[in-house]
């Protein structure tokens, strides 16, 4: 069953460090058998009160492929390079 991962990224606290996590994260994800289908780009809120300043959305084969690549140490690894970014992650499954 297929899930999708879709991420928030609020201000970016280290600029630097941000980028270096957005240079290697894309490799670790295809690694666990995920990709990005949304990364940043324009968006419309259509209705509530939601207002992401930074979208990303993942899609993996199934939930566990997306729960193995967060709990990865490849991706903890990373977690040190946006330390102080907040960021929001909900795992959706789906048909």
């Amino acid at each position: 069953m297929t899930a999708l991962l879709i991420g928030n990224v609020g201000p970016v606290a280290d600029h630097e460090g941000m980028a270096a996590y957005r240079e290697r994260v894309g490799r670790i994800l295809e690694a666990h058998g995920g990709r990005f289908v949304i990364r940043g780009g324009e968006f419309t809120v259509l209705e509530g009160a939601w207002w992401p300043t930074h979208l990303s959305v993942m899609e993996f084969p199934t939930a566990d492929h997306a729960r193995r690549w967060y709990t990865s140490p490849e991706y903890r690894e990373l977690l040190s390079l946006r330390e102080g970014t907040p960021m929001d992650l909900v795992l959706v499954e789906g048909p």
